[in-house]
């Protein structure tokens, strides 16, 4: 067992991809990263980059495969006639192409050479070289060296490629030539060759097949209403990694405030043999709150800590996380896997010991719901929402750069905002990282298909329970919620297998993450939800207050008839339990202040300055004085597109100066 004092820390100035100016320094803190590593809370200390210029094709006839683009060489015509800024969609002007028209199919490619192996640690922090891509949206192929190395279907969720069995065919010695570490750069460049390994991904994307999660983009070929341009094939960070042969692939935490304990639950590469051994620390600044060790059994290891100081008074509350006080603890995760946990591995690489070190980090918190409240660590805690598109001008899904995520962090809370509820898309987790330090709750949501079919159903099933595994240990995460508005569940007030659909979407949230509160059908036809949520988009802060003001008032509502037609809770497809739920107004406003633009959309339309504020005011106003909500979320953040109901430009430019802005979401000053 290590103590405090066996361990050092620094805080290198490049933790970032590519080759490292300190080759000795140790982890940095998991909290003290720059927000540019795409996986924040699983870091190792070295990582390669792949994001910018790549070579690019369309294929709109899918004759790609056939004709063997995925081999990578030219011979004759090449068919990757352009280049494209990854991790940029095609559609995006910092793309380089601007292209909105649909792509059913589109072919990236990319040379992989000594420098990006040296860069990701290959021999030095491992023998195993796994290519990671944030996301591709819908379907995504990915060759080395002219093989085929992996697939993934789902446009939102992250997937990992192990490239090790093609470097190790063209290079039978394989680790044992690569263990020489940096010292080996011209047995690399023998190894990929001077122009480097051809790295090929061809991504397939229907933009009519409304039976796939999309969220927000249009199938239409031009926007329309809310509906905004499409999102096609690479749009999150792709990177490469060096990991040891036995390595940590998951790292999830989950905290029991109440009783002052940490469950770590990792899952590793392959089963492990004896003597193999996790230990894990837990540090807030320089001090240790814990430590543990145990021995490795499977390949799923489950690891409750105790935090001695969360058992005592003022300690216990010092060390919760919260939007205005947003604490976090450092954690060091290191895998040891001794000398006889190499035995499945070939002559040479047996008999060494392996180690996996990451860094991680964590918030302590409860989220809950009871007595008609939203409650944060046990206490009532109302939140000032605002719908987060994600959405911008230039780069369209994908955020401009890892900076402009923190901006826009920073941007909601100088709004006056506590929680986001980012819409109908999943966030970059670079995002989340964010929200974690800075302290903004955030509303866990997912893009929805629009059809419902077994294969809908079985693509959002797979993709849902792939983000919340993704997310659940991001202590910004309060909330979860798979429907919104009964988007591919259009009938579910008549159709049993819809009301299923919703019921079982709620009931697998749950099973993977039972610690937060689950909303199955976000605005209207609840049917097992936590939060009784309602979206209203009346012009005026009287109907608001008649609706809102009273208990009795609410509860009629939740009974009946919702404002926009529906009803607010299938009690046929569920009993109603009363399980305190609270009533949040999780949509409302949309004033559209356009500022010329012809195609401008919103709920309601401001004429100036004036009179936007005097709208804004007087809804938020209104929401703010209807006791029985417990929180609230504005419409919208920014404009998008031709959607203009913004509190910002779509350039996030304020359209109010931020001051005004803030009082009128807080109600103070």
């Amino acid at each position: 067992m290590t103590t405090a004092s066996d361990h050092t820390t620094t805080v290198p100035a490049d933790v970032r991809g590519g080759p490292r100016a300190d080759e000795g320094a140790a982890m940095t803190r998991a909290t003290r990263q720059d927000g540019s590593y795409p996986r924040p809370q699983l870091l190792r200390r070295r990582w390669a980059d792949l994001c910018g210029p790549w070579d690019f094709a369309r294929d709109p006839d899918s004759v790609g495969l056939d004709a063997g683009w995925w081999t990578g060489e030219d011979g004759g015509a090449d068919p990757f006639d352009q280049a494209i800024e990854v991790p940029f969609p095609p559609e995006s002007v910092a793309s380089g192409l601007a292209d909105t028209r649909p792509h059913p199919v589109v072919w990236y490619r990319r040379r992989i050479g000594s420098a990006d192996l040296h860069a990701a640690g290959w021999g030095e922090q491992g023998t195993r070289l796994l290519l990671h891509l944030g996301a591709v949206d819908h379907t995504a192929d990915v060759w080395f060296d002219g093989l085929h190395v992996g697939r993934h279907v789902g446009g939102q969720t992250p997937f990992s490629v192990d490239l090790t069995p093609v470097l190790r065919r063209r290079d039978r010695r394989g680790a044992a030539a690569a263990a020489g570490g940096p010292g080996t750069d011209g047995r690399w460049g023998d190894l990929v060759g001077p122009d480097g390994l051809s790295l090929v991904v061809r991504a397939e994307d229907d933009a009519r097949d409304v039976a796939q999660p999309r969220g927000k983009q249009d199938w239409k070929d031009e926007p329309h209403v809310i509906w905004y341009d499409r999102t096609t094939g690479i749009w999150q960070p792709v990177w490469l990694e060096a990991v040891p042969e036995v390595h940590l692939e998951e790292v999830a935490w989950a905290p029991d405030v109440p009783d002052g304990s940490v469950t770590l639950t990792a899952r590793l590469s392959r089963p492990p043999a004896a003597r193999t051994t996790l230990a894990v620390r837990l540090l807030l600044g320089e001090e240790l709150l814990a430590e543990q060790q145990v021995r490795v059994l499977d390949r799923d290891v489950r690891v409750r800590i105790d935090v001695p100081r969360q058992a005592n008074g003022q300690g216990y509350e010092e060390l919760l996380w919260s939007p205005e006080r947003p604490t976090l603890v450092d954690a060091e995760v290191v895998l040891h896997a001794g000398a006889d946990a190499t035995e499945n591995l070939d002559d040479e690489r047996r008999g060494t010991a392996l180690t996996d070190t990451v860094a991680s980090y964590l918030g302590l918190r409860s989220a809950a719901v009871a007595h008609g409240w939203f409650l944060l660590n046990d206490r009532p805690y109302y939140l000032r929402s605002v719908l987060e598109q994600g959405f911008w001008p230039e780069s369209l899904l994908t955020a401009p750069s890892a900076e402009a995520l923190r901006e826009e962090v920073q941007l909601i809370k100088d709004l006056g905002f506590n929680s986001a509820r980012v819409h109908q898309k999943a966030e970059d987790p670079r995002f989340l990282f964010w929200a974690d330090t800075l302290g903004l709750a955030v509303w866990g949501e997912t893009a929805n298909a629009y059809a419902f079919s077994p294969r809908s159903v079985e693509l959002l099933t797979h993709e849902w329970l792939e983000l919340v595994r993704r997310d659940r240990s991001h202590p910004s995460i309060i909330t979860w919620v798979p429907l919104n508005e009964s988007w591919g569940v259009q009938h579910g007030a008549h159709d049993v297998a819809q009301q299923h659909y919703g019921l079982g979407l709620a009931h697998l949230t749950r099973a993977l993450d039972p610690s937060r509160p689950v909303v199955s059908n976000d605005g209207w036809e609840h049917t097992d939800s936590d939060i009784w949520s309602v979206h209203d988009y009346s012009e005026r802060g009287d109907d608001l207050r008649a609706r809102y003001g009273t208990t009795e008032a609410v509860q009629e509502l939740l009974r009946g008839i919702g404002p926009a037609g529906r009803r607010i809770r299938l009690t046929d497809a569920a009993p109603v339990h009363d399980r305190g739920q609270p009533v949040m107004l999780t949509e409302f406003g949309g004033v559209s202040y356009a500022g010329g633009r012809e195609d401008a959309w919103g709920y309601s339309t401001a004429t100036d300055d004036e009179d936007f504020e005097r709208r804004v005011g007087e809804l938020l106003g209104a929401v703010r004085e209807c006791a029985p909500l417990a929180g609230f979320c504005w419409t919208q953040l920014t404009d998008t597109g031709q959607e203009t109901n913004g509190l910002l430009h779509a350039d996030r430019r304020p359209k109010l100066p931020v001051e005004v802005l803030r009082r009128l979401v807080t109600g103070e000053g």
